[in-house]
């Protein structure tokens, strides 16, 4: 069998390496998101208002997914969804290129001289073990190993360049022109969407001789711009303060290159004096630049805010586009799952609104409420297809057992939230145009008794959305005992009526199928509103303990908790 020529072999290498490296970073992130998912959305919520743990925490979480792109997506994903604002997220950011510096240094450590023991320890530990929460680890430590293994591979791929005229001149006439330098180290970088994956190859060009430091530093500049491009392209057609993130980024990056740039010669120069190993000078250079941008830029990150606020203006947002979700976070799914219980508790909102809007136009008997209810359930449908579909989505992707559990949850309150706003809009909105053309009057009685079963319906849809608001299993319980008394208060109205009917008066004859219908579709809300309370405690809950006597304790208007995104499920 003929054997391929050397250069085949080694573009070969160089593709399989890259290859390898960028499947080792997502097998490494898939498990430490699964592992780390929730308390990844609980220390995202906790510290994002002090900017110094912001520091810490986009370090560590960029260490983790071994890549700032990620974080800053996530952020960008965050930001749209109204969960946090830019002032919060800058100390993130600047943490994030602090942490993605950590992959350079592990690199000229040599750590990839070990990357198959990695692997072996990591497919002992999933072969050798049944428990899910074991094997997640053993899934990122061999995501690591595989990093590590394709920059390996791709090291060796480089040794016979070294022999290579055309190749150094090639990088000699590119490491000669700074811009240029810059300018593709940033495309590639946006490229293949990792700057740990291209500080690793300017590492393994360093340390085989093919650049010198000063060309290395040109391109990690280069790579750092080039890291911000992803953010800026996931924030296109998203809301203005997921555009300010992305700008953020790109600016802190941009400006801090600019900063440095006019000293790129005496800063290599004194880095070649502090060690003379080639793979540490780029490891130190990428480092130090990295800190020396978030402590330039911690302090003014107020500033930076409101410069950046004046510089996007706010927009309106679309009404019938969702106010939390975002196709940039699926790829981080134990936070888009975060996203989604907002989303459905911010729909669980609308539908209450529109039921209120419903007593309104039976006490005012006005169109112009008729046509507002019909225009906010077209809104509403259109929200549950969206977040239907986004949730579907988000079920394909590797959620922790419990996290799997929860979503599984949440389309069954979507789907009962979408039968209730049926109801309203197909049985209760062409009884209240009936009503107002026909002039139908209740009697008194039959008035109060309507008003009465409103009541209690009305009542445990608010019970139910702060339940699903708050994760609070005792509200969940609470509104689920409000059931059979509906029920038997139903029952019991309709009997009166009947007996109204049989006593001939005459309001009553005149308004019967309207009041035992709205009586009908009242029961049917209160039936779907159990279902969500059932599934609330028995699926969107953690503690599941309540006092003897709960307090009841319901707001006048619905408004969804500022931290249930990243709290809840």
């Amino acid at each position: 069998m003929p054997q391929n020529p050397p250069l085949v072999t080694m573009v070969l290498m160089l593709l399989g390496g890259m290859g390898l490296l960028l499947y080792g970073i997502s097998v490494m992130s898939e498990g430490l998101q699964k592992i780390t998912g929730q308390r990844l959305r609980q220390v995202l919520g906790s510290v994002t208002g002090r900017p110094f743990l912001g520091l810490v925490a986009g370090a560590l979480i960029t260490v983790l997914f071994q890549s700032s792109t990620a974080t800053t997506v996530i952020l960008v994903g965050l930001a749209n969804a109204a969960v946090v604002k830019l002032r919060q997220c800058m100390p993130v950011i600047l943490g994030a290129d602090i942490g993605t510096t950590v992959t350079a240094q592990l690199i000229a450590l040599k750590v990839t001289e070990v990357s198959l023991p990695i692997v072996a320890v990591g497919a002992t530990i999933i072969f050798f073990t049944k428990r899910d929460r074991y094997r997640r680890v053993g899934q990122a430590i061999i995501g690591f190993g595989l990093l590590f293994l394709g920059l390996k591979i791709m090291a060796d791929a480089m040794v016979p360049l070294r022999d290579s005229t055309l190749f150094r001149d090639a990088l000699l006439q590119v490491g000669s022109s700074p811009l240029l330098a810059l300018v593709l180290a940033a495309v590639f970088t946006f490229l293949v969407h990792s700057s740990a994956a291209v500080l690793g190859i300017i590492v393994v060009l360093a340390t085989h001789g093919l650049i010198d430091a000063l060309s290395a530093f040109y391109f990690i500049l280069g790579a750092n711009i080039g890291t911000s491009f992803t953010a800026v392209l996931s924030s296109l057609g998203a809301q203005r303060e997921a555009q300010r993130v992305a700008a953020a980024h790109f600016f802190a990056k941009f400006g801090g290159t600019c900063l440095v740039f006019p000293f790129a010669v005496p800063f290599v120069h004194w880095l070649t004096t502090v060690t003379a190993s080639p793979s540490f000078q780029v490891a130190n250079a990428h480092t130090l630049f990295n800190i020396f941008i978030a402590f330039a830029f911690l302090p003014l990150h107020r500033i930076g805010a409101t410069l950046l606020e004046r510089l996007i203006p706010e927009k309106k947002m679309p009404e019938f586009e969702p106010k939390y979700l975002s196709e940039a976070l699926l790829d981080t799914p134990s936070i888009a799952l975060g996203l989604v219980y907002r989303e459905v508790a911010g729909l669980s909102s609308e539908v209450l609104r529109v039921f209120r809007d419903v007593d309104r136009v039976l006490r005012l008997n006005d169109f112009g409420l008729i046509d507002r209810i019909t225009h906010k359930e077209n809104v509403i449908n259109v929200l549950f297809s969206k977040a239907t579909a986004y949730l579907t989505l988000l079920l394909r992707r590797p959620l922790h057992r419990n996290e799997f559990a929860k979503g599984m949850g949440l389309f069954k309150v979507l789907n009962d939230l979408e039968l209730i706003s049926d109801i309203i809009s197909k049985n209760i909105v062409p009884l209240l145009q009936n009503k107002i053309k026909e002039r139908i009057v209740f009697s008194k009685t039959g008035w109060e008794e309507l008003v009465l079963m409103y009541e209690e319906v009305c009542l445990m849809m608010r019970l139910t959305h702060k339940a699903l608001v708050t994760a609070d299993y005792c509200l969940a319980e609470q509104a689920v005992k409000l059931h059979p008394k509906i029920l038997k208060l139903e029952r019991g109205l309709k009997s009166t009526h009947l007996y109204r009917l049989q006593k001939g008066v005459r309001e009553t004859e005149r308004s019967s199928r309207l009041h035992l219908e709205l009586l009908n579709a009242y029961l049917r809300i209160a039936e779907h509103l159990q279902h969500i309370a059932l599934t609330i405690a028995g699926e969107l809950v953690e503690t599941r303990v309540c006092p003897p006597e709960p307090a009841l304790v319901i707001e006048e208007e619905p408004e969804e908790d500022a931290a249930a995104g990243l709290r809840a499920p």
